[in-house]
C-alpha cells in the first residue's frame, strides 16, 4: 500500500456522494417552502425537527451499522486526538445548525429561488477566500474559470427569477447561511487533510444531536407544533426531510467532503439550487424560462468540468506516490 493512512473513499466516489448531496439539498428547500405554504411553522422549529428525525434515522443506522465496519472505522478514527475529534464535532454541529436554520429563515422570508442562490452564490467565494488564507489552497485558471461560469450561472438564475421579491433580510439571512456551510467545509477538509480518519456517520450523528439541543429554545418560543389544515402533509413533508435531505445527504456530503477540494465541493454543491429551480418548475409551479435554463446549463458546465479536473489531479498524485514493499 502507498499511503494507508489517507482517506478511505477514492475522489470518484467521493465526487458521486456530493453530488447526490447537492441534489438531495435542493429538495429539502422546496420540501420547507411546502410546509410554510400550509402551515404556520416557523424555520427555527423546522431546524429543530429536521434535526432530531436526523438524528433518530442516524442512530438507528449506527446501530445496525456490521461490526466489522464499525471496528475498523474505530481503529481508523483512534488517530485522532480528543481535542480534534471534539474540535470536528462541536464546529460541524454549529456551523450545521447556522446553514440550515439561516437558509430556512432565508427561504421564508425571501423565497426559494432567491434564498438557495443567495446562500449557494455566496458559499464559494467565502471558501475560497478561506481556503486560500488556512490551507493555501489555489484554484489555478481552470478553478477560476469554473467558479466563475458557476457564479455567472447562478447570476443568470438570478435574473430569471422573473416575479421573485428580494428581500434585504432574506439576502441577509442567506449569506448567514453561506457562512455556516463554508466554516463546515473547510473545517471538513482541514481535519481530512491532517490524516487519521474519521466516522462521517458518527460525526453527522453528533453535529445532529448538538443541534437539536442548541435549536430546542428558540424552537419552543417560535411553537414546535405548527398549527395546519393538512397535519398528514406535514409530517410526511418532515419525514422526508429528516431521511434524504439530512441524515442521507449530510452523511454523504461529510464523507466526500474530507477527500475532495474546498473549491471543487463549494462548486459541486451549486446543484443544490439546480435541483430546486427544477423542483420549483415541476411542483411549485414556477415558470420555466430562457435565463433559467442558461444558468442550470451554465452550473452543470462549470461542475462538470472542476470533477473532471479534480479527477485528473488526483490521477497524476497517484502516479507520482512512491509505492512501498
Amino acid at each position: 500500500m502507498s499511503n494507508s493512512s489517507g482517506p478511505a473513499l477514492s475522489v470518484g466516489r467521493s465526487l458521486l456522494y456530493l453530488i447526490v448531496a447537492g441534489i438531495a439539498w435542493g429538495m429539502a428547500g422546496a420540501a420547507a417552502s411546502l410546509i410554510f405554504r400550509v402551515s404556520d411553522m416557523g424555520p427555527l422549529a423546522l431546524s429543530f425537527w429536521r434535526c432530531v428525525g436526523g438524528l433518530v434515522l442516524l442512530l438507528g443506522a449506527l446501530a445496525l451499522r456490521p461490526r466489522r465496519a464499525a471496528s475498523g472505522i474505530t481503529s481508523r478514527t483512534e488517530r485522532e486526538s480528543r481535542g480534534r475529534r471534539t474540535a470536528r464535532i462541536l464546529g460541524t454541529g454549529i456551523g450545521l445548525t447556522v446553514f440550515q436554520s439561516a437558509y430556512f429563515a432565508a427561504v421564508e422570508a425571501t423565497g426559494l429561488a432567491v434564498g438557495t442562490v443567495v446562500t449557494l452564490g455566496a458559499g464559494p467565494v467565502l471558501i475560497a477566500v478561506g481556503a486560500r488564507l488556512t490551507m493555501g489552497e489555489r484554484l489555478g485558471r481552470g478553478g477560476v474559470t469554473a467558479v466563475a461560469g458557476a457564479l455567472a450561472g447562478l447570476f443568470v438564475l438570478v435574473l430569471g427569477g422573473g416575479t421573485a421579491e428580494v428581500r434585504p433580510l432574506g439576502v441577509v439571512l442567506a449569506v448567514v447561511s453561506a457562512a455556516g456551510y463554508a466554516a463546515i467545509t473547510l473545517l471538513t477538509r482541514w481535519l481530512g487533510r491532517e490524516g487519521g480518519g474519521s466516522d462521517a456517520l458518527a460525526t453527522t450523528t453528533w453535529a445532529f444531536a448538538i443541534g437539536a439541543a442548541g435549536l430546542l429554545p428558540a424552537a419552543l418560543a417560535e411553537g414546535l407544533v405548527p398549527h395546519t389544515d393538512a397535519p398528514v402533509s406535514v409530517v410526511l413533508l418532515l419525514v422526508y426531510v429528516a431521511a434524504v435531505p439530512t441524515a442521507l445527504a449530510y452523511a454523504l456530503y461529510f464523507a466526500g467532503a474530507a477527500v475532495v477540494r474546498a473549491a471543487t465541493v463549494s462548486v459541486i454543491m451549486l446543484l443544490e439550487p439546480v435541483s430546486a429551480a427544477l423542483i420549483a418548475v415541476s411542483l411549485l409551479g414556477e415558470r420555466l424560462t430562457a435565463a433559467i435554463v442558461l444558468g442550470t446549463l451554465l452550473l452543470l458546465v462549470a461542475v462538470t468540468g472542476l470533477a473532471l479536473a479534480e479527477a485528473r489531479t488526483a490521477a497524476a498524485a497517484r502516479r507520482r506516490e512512491p509505492v512501498a514493499v
